[in-house]
């Protein structure tokens, strides 16, 4: 069995594909089953965010696992195989570990070092594994990507700075109107990425902040706690024509702000440009918004372009952040061999105890005229021999697990005591 990952990222993929192949909240559970429902696949975690779609998974065998999860993955996304194929990415075994804790460690995002994707790491796990999907060997495997992920974080300095999507999102904005100070912000969206970006919109000294979101309440609770006010989301249009800035981030899987929305209020603006940042996956606002007078709409690839500038200054960081995941997936292969070692040695240590006990029972008669405390003495000289017998050769093939000589002594075990 092996360790796999397969997707698309925004590395791999333009966003028009990427934002097809997303699986949403709501797909999830779906998915999850579809995907451990295939032959080839016994463990599955999907991780889905703005910048990946990637499946990590227990393969039976790695190119039937790869055609099982391209096959979901199509399903889902109305894309031909030969239409997903060129996009997808690959690994296996200690290259996906690697790849699982870079991304963790926010090696791997469009934005160096962002913080959002550990706690996307951290809940496609949970997901997974309240649903079963997740099992002994995936679980064990995000544990410990968390955990890379915190260390990356807290020994070096990779998330110093702009560490997540949307407040690059609100950086960007800064850069392309020279300053947000007084200016009349719309967040449309309520959920974790509208609460980063509104944080950040606040703490960058934007005059006003409106919140609008198709449900009220977290509306309502997003404006309160960073003093803005609630704008109906009926009044859409509206909304946008008061506003200098407009920074969508919803779930809703389509079109949120068309050209109806935004042409409705460009009378009433006088000239006034205005700026919209869609950092939604898919895509919040239709494409043609960015064609019409005096609006200039940026989306997740000018982000990825935008935050591309700032890698270089942090290339040391990232490096250690390499060298702390080199180390954290030698670690994880030598604890996984070990724990797989483990049911070898228990079954060898079962094996002998079962032919002390076989040999104690046969000398039963013998024994019978023993008192407890004999009987407790010959039962612990005999468990003693087997344990001192059996030590050296358990931790033997915990320690050399996974290496050719540990499959060499596991190989021979198994023969010499006829285990399984």
């Amino acid at each position: 069995m092996s360790v796999v990952v397969i997707g698309v990222n925004h590395r791999t993929s333009p966003l028009a594909l990427l934002e097809r192949v997303t699986i949403s909240g709501a797909q999830m559970v779906k998915a999850l089953h579809d995907i451990c429902g295939r032959p080839n696949v016994s463990e599955a975690v999907v991780l889905s965010t703005c910048n990946r779609i990637e499946v990590y998974a227990v393969a039976e065998r790695f190119h039937g696992a790869y055609a099982d999860i391209r096959d979901v993955l199509c399903a889902f996304s109305g894309l031909a195989p030969e239409e997903l194929h060129p996009h997808l990415y690959s690994q296996h075994d200690d290259a996906a570990i690697a790849h699982l804790f870079e991304v963790a460690a926010g090696l791997d995002s469009a934005v160096l070092g962002e913080s959002e994707i550990l706690g996307q790491v951290r809940g496609a796990w949970e997901v997974a594994r309240a649903e079963r999907a997740a099992k002994a060997t995936l679980n064990l495997l995000f544990r410990h990507a968390v955990e890379v992920g915190k260390r990356a974080r807290t020994e070096t300095g990779i998330g110093r700075g702009t560490a997540s999507v949307s407040h690059a999102a609100v950086e960007m904005a800064t850069d392309r109107l020279g300053s947000l100070a007084g200016r009349r912000v719309l967040v449309v969206g309520a959920g974790e990425m509208a609460e980063g970006t509104a944080v950040a919109l606040r703490g960058a000294g934007v005059g006003e902040i409106a919140v609008t979101n198709r449900t009220p309440g977290r509306a309502v609770a997003l404006a309160a706690r960073v003093g803005g006010r609630v704008a109906p989301f009926a009044d859409l249009p509206a909304a946008i024509a008061e506003a200098d800035l407009v920074v969508t981030c919803t779930g809703a899987g389509s079109i949120v702000i068309d050209c109806d929305a935004v042409e409705h209020g460009l009378g009433a603006r006088h000239g006034r440009a205005l700026l919209v940042v869609d950092i939604a996956v898919p895509r919040d606002v239709d494409a043609a918004v960015g064609r019409l007078p005096m609006v200039t709409l940026l989306d997740l690839d000018d982000l990825r372009a935008w935050a591309a500038k700032g890698i270089e200054a942090r290339a040391g960081e990232a490096e250690r952040v390499r060298r702390i995941v080199e180390e954290e997936v030698e670690h994880h292969v030598l604890d996984a061999a070990a724990r797989q070692a483990a049911p070898l040695v228990a079954a060898l240590r079962a094996r002998a105890d079962s032919v002390r006990q076989g040999e104690l029972d046969r000398f039963g008669a013998k024994l019978a005229d023993l008192t407890p405390a004999q009987r407790d003495a010959v039962e612990a000289l005999t468990a003693g021999i087997v344990n001192k017998l059996l030590h050296e050769p358990s931790v033997r093939l915990r320690e050399d697990a996974g290496s050719p000589r540990g499959e060499r002594y596991a190989s021979a075990v198994r023969e010499l005591f006829d285990l399984p």
